[in-house]
């Protein structure tokens, strides 16, 4: 018999908990996308997919764990179709333009289903704790990418270099929380059009010579929401 140790084979109960919670996670997600972060609760989740607490609650330990879960979850998701698609663009305008057309496209899908960095604000804003942290975090991420975004609109010569670019990624973000509002409780059909007209408007107004274009744009945008 060799001496030589066979290596024992790797458990499969590790990757089949990982795919289960994984499923778990998705489940939840697109639950708290219809009734909040607030409404998530181990026995609805349980219902939702046929399991039982106690399985739903292993992979959890806790209500807050759960939420947190899927904060991280959504801000993953949100990543890998609104900031990384972006990045191949060139820098400055190019690839400021492409995040808010990401953005946008997100936004337009969610208009029925919900955004979870906007309805957890709502139910967390005054509520302290990991889950209000981890939405803050995720959010404060989004907006930091943002404003670099602007800063290197600047640094490329498309933005003037004394536009405030605090105050730009500020206006932009307030497009889309007042197109959440306008699309998802006022239904207003022109919603997106002037979403998309108001950051034409807010890169006309600090564009430079190296790019006319945004002024053009936002004039013709303008045009087509009156």
């Amino acid at each position: 018999m060799s001496d030589t140790a066979v290596p024992a084979k790797p458990s499969r109960a590790p990757a089949k908990g990982q795919q289960t919670k994984a499923v778990i996670i998705d489940a939840a997600l697109n639950l708290a996308a219809q009734i909040g972060l607030e409404g998530l609760s181990i026995g609805a989740l349980a219902e939702v997919t046929q399991m039982s607490k106690s399985g739903v609650f292993a992979h959890f330990g806790s209500r807050e764990e759960l939420q947190i879960s899927v904060v991280r979850e959504y801000h993953q998701r949100f990543e890998q179709e609104v900031f990384y698609p972006a990045m191949s663009t060139p820098r400055g305008l190019p690839r400021l333009r492409a995040m808010f057309a990401n953005w946008m496209k997100r936004t337009s899908a969610e208009i029925d289903s919900g955004c979870i960095y906007i309805s957890g604000a709502v139910e967390f804003d005054d509520r302290p704790g990991p889950v209000r942290d981890a939405l803050a975090d995720s959010v404060n991420t989004w907006l930091a990418a943002m404003y670099r975004a602007v800063l290197q609109a600047q640094t490329e010569g498309h933005l003037r270099a004394d536009a405030d670019a605090k105050q730009i990624a500020f206006e932009i973000h307030a497009l889309i929380l007042a197109l959440h509002y306008e699309a998802r409780f006022l239904r207003s059909p022109d919603s997106l059009a002037r979403a998309n007209a108001g950051f034409d408007n807010i890169l006309a107004r600090s564009a430079t010579d190296t790019a006319p274009a945004a002024k053009t744009l936002a004039a013709r945008r303008l045009k087509t929401v009156r």
